[in-house]
């Protein structure tokens, strides 16, 4: 089994979080510079994650997290995990789009509709997490809990967002940091 990725990518974060201490290959890639062609030819979509197990190729992380799923016969998510997976989904795309926005120098806090779309989704994403963390819905660690702490963290990573009012994102962040596989998949550190 090969995963293709990013270190720095919160998406291929939660999939190596999900395969745990299981034996696969990682591939990391500067997906904007030198292996951006090699990204080309095993992903159309232009997008991390990529799993290739044997000859089946896996694209994107909430397809892989069900494959994976699917053949170790793990109970399918239920609905509302599934719903807390779109927010969680929906604040970190539209963070993406944030970050590769700045980064090709333009103001992204400018008072136009689609950057005000993008700012509204992350705030209220992260405020529904952070009410969803307070209820519990996050205490087991599961994917949904893997995929949250990968976004926290990343925003955190990236200077993305102001936490005030939604501080408890942190906190769950923090009592998760010694969870099997999170250091050793720490942006930070490679």
């Amino acid at each position: 089994m090969k995963l293709i990725g990013s270190t720095t990518s919160p998406y291929v974060r939660r999939i190596r979080l999900l395969l745990g201490d299981r034996d696969y290959e990682f591939v990391n890639l500067d997906i904007y510079g030198e292996g951006r062609e090699q990204l080309r030819r095993t992903n159309p979509a232009l997008r991390i994650p990529v799993l290739i197990d044997g000859g089946q190729e896996v694209y994107d992380s909430r397809v892989i997290a069900r494959y994976l799923g699917s053949s170790q016969n793990v109970k399918p998510l239920s609905w509302d995990q599934e719903n807390h997976l779109t927010l969680i989904d929906a604040a970190n795309d539209s963070c993406v789009t944030l970050l590769l926005s700045r980064r090709s120098g333009l103001d992204v806090n400018q008072d136009v509709l689609f950057y005000n779309l993008q700012r509204e989704r992350v705030i209220t994403s992260l405020r529904t997490l952070a009410a969803l963390a307070g209820e519990g819905r996050f205490d087991e660690w599961h994917y949904p809990s893997m995929c949250l702490y990968c976004l926290v963290d990343w925003l955190e990573f990236r200077s993305l967002v102001d936490f005030d009012g939604i501080e408890s994102l942190q906190s769950f962040r923090d009592l998760n940091r010694s969870q099997p596989m999170v250091s050793r998949t720490d942006p930070r550190d490679n």
